[in-house]
């Protein structure tokens, strides 16, 4: 269990360290020269507010001045200014100034005001508006910041700060000790509360993917994943929750909150997939219940789509996260399948076709097909080509989109399969003794156990050239080709020994002219003969 805990934790860290990797490289919010206090524009207030509270050129007194004058006195607009920059911090929200506009006459047409919101997704209520010609923070931001520094300051911003004597604030690669001691802390307390959240989660976990008719169906391992993933989950959650309280500087706070945003999306991503899994298992549970064999077919390719829908959705969200234009690369993707499609007709057309197979079904799983150049069991129904099983054992694949638009005889739906023969008897057999062969052949499919008692049709109905012609068609109730083989065998041995014990001779291709006499041969047949016949002949189907 352990081993499999620490090769989910490399594997999330290799994938964090994949996607972080493509981060810009990270600054701190501001990194330009000292800039003229004259709030003219947006892009100004922002510069002013962000860089007189850097470390290096900290003098808070002129960051307040970006607060709305008249809200408040001089230390609480310090104090408001730092929250927000501190809001900004712990959001891993890096303020690129040289995008922010420099027009003073900054309009927002949603709100009907002269206002610029610096992250409208992440923080809607955090916006700069124009007052008497310049821009400030508005009262209706400077109202919310208290509340909102609370809310992600949980601990407060100082609590660690004051637990150390001076030498923590010592600064190493970028961090003073205490923020070094904060994340050791907070590593330990999630390994601690791994564990245990783990365990609890299991339960809650076997109680809603497991049924009470079928508990065994959902296996132990499977469900401890999605408990340990739940858990990663959660401990990811709450470490962006206390991550803040540390302070850290925002190019480390950016690296952390983008990561474990991405982390999370793939957490979510793989226990989406396991209860994919669980659904997939009752699905095939209940299509082993059902008739059809298609839908055991159908339920891998439903996996799949399944399992491509969630990957697809959480590699968009992935694509959020990091600042990509999802919107433009959705359009260029959907201009770009466009032009595949065009290309590719003929795929565009068997999948098509696998489609109208799944809701069509004109045949099964295991019947035998055939058609335009093809004959044999169909082993599989995939997306492209349905591939059928020769008689040979050899495996054919056949587009999806020709057995679509082609008939197909499904032999394998047969009620019954059909023994329809001719037989040629001599043309100097007398009527009687026909009468009686033909009598004969009725009681052979009657007697028989495989053949069915009603819808057979046996009668004289041809004077050829060289014979006169019974026409013989009996359904026989099957399982399979081999079966079939094996009672047609039985009747023909059949129609061979009631035509010797009868003396009815089998007529054959001939030009002779010749004289016979069968009476003079082998004596007068009668009824009799037919009944010692069909009792030895009843006797040996018993058998």
């Amino acid at each position: 269990m352990l081993t499999n805990q620490r090769n989910t934790t490399l594997s999330l860290y290799f994938i964090l360290a994949f996607f972080l990797g493509s981060i810009p490289n990270l600054q701190a919010q501001n990194d330009l020269g000292a800039p003229p206090i004259t709030l003219l524009n947006p892009q100004n207030t922002m510069w002013v507010h962000l860089y007189y509270l850097q470390p290096e050129t900290y003098q808070p007194g002129k960051a307040a001045k970006t607060i709305a004058p008249g809200f408040a006195d001089s230390l609480k607009s310090i104090k408001l200014a730092r929250q927000i920059k501190q809001i900004f911090d712990a959001k891993g929200l890096y303020v690129d100034i040289e995008d922010i506009p420099v027009s003073n006459s900054q309009y927002d047409s949603t709100r009907n005001e002269y206002i610029y919101t610096p992250f409208p997704r992440d923080l809607p209520g955090v916006y700069l508006k124009r007052l008497d010609g310049k821009w400030y923070y508005s009262t209706e931001t400077l109202r919310q910041v208290p509340d909102m520094h609370s809310s992600i300051f949980l601990l407060g911003s100082d609590w660690l700060v004051n637990l150390l004597p001076a030498w923590g604030q010592k600064q190493f690669l970028g961090l003073a000790i205490w923020q070094f001691l904060g994340l050791a802390i907070l590593i330990g307390f999630l390994a601690l509360l791994h564990l245990l959240l783990s365990r609890l989660l299991l339960p809650l976990v076997n109680k809603f993917s497991q049924s009470k008719i079928q508990p065994s169906l959902v296996s132990p391992t499977l469900t401890r994943k999605i408990a340990r993933l739940l858990s990663y989950l959660i401990l990811f959650q709450l470490a962006r929750k206390l991550l803040p309280n540390l302070m850290l500087p925002i190019n480390w706070s950016q690296f952390l909150v983008i990561g474990i945003r991405i982390a999370s999306a793939i957490l979510f991503m793989l226990i989406l997939l396991r209860i994919v899994d669980i659904l997939m298992l009752y699905s095939r549970r209940f299509a082993d219940t059902t008739s059809s064999r298609m839908d055991e077919q159908l339920i891998p390719i439903l996996k799949r789509l399944l399992q491509i829908v969630v990957v697809i959705g959480v590699v968009i969200q992935i694509l959020r996260l990091l600042e990509f234009n999802v919107t433009a690369l959705i359009a260029g993707v959907s201009i770009g399948g466009l032009a595949l499609a065009l290309a590719a007709q003929d795929t565009v057309k068997n999948l098509i076709g696998s489609a109208m197979i799944f809701f069509d079904r004109p045949f099964q799983i295991g019947d035998w097909i055939e058609g335009g150049g093809f004959a044999g069991t169909v082993v599989e129904v995939g997306f492209r080509t349905t591939r059928l099983q020769q008689i040979d054992s050899s495996i054919i694949s056949v587009p999806n989109g020709s057995i679509a638009n082609m008939a197909v005889t499904n032999l394998g739906a047969r009620i019954y399969r059909l023994m329809n023969v001719k037989i040629g008897i001599m043309y100097n057999t007398p009527p009687d003794r026909i009468e009686l062969f033909l009598d004969g052949l009725r009681e052979l499919v009657i007697a028989h156990p495989e053949t069915l008692d009603e819808g057979y049709n046996i009668r004289l109905n041809e004077m050829a050239d060289s014979s006169l012609n019974i026409m013989f068609r009996a359904p026989m109730q099957v399982a399979d080709y081999a079966a079939e083989l094996r009672v047609r065998e039985e009747i023909y041995l059949a129609i061979l020994r009631l035509g010797e014990a009868l003396n009815v001779g089998f007529a054959f291709p001939s030009r002779s002219i010749y004289i016979e006499n069968p009476d003079s041969e082998h004596g007068e047949v009668t009824r009799e003969h037919l009944n010692k016949f069909m009792t030895k002949y009843r006797k040996s189907t018993n058998e």
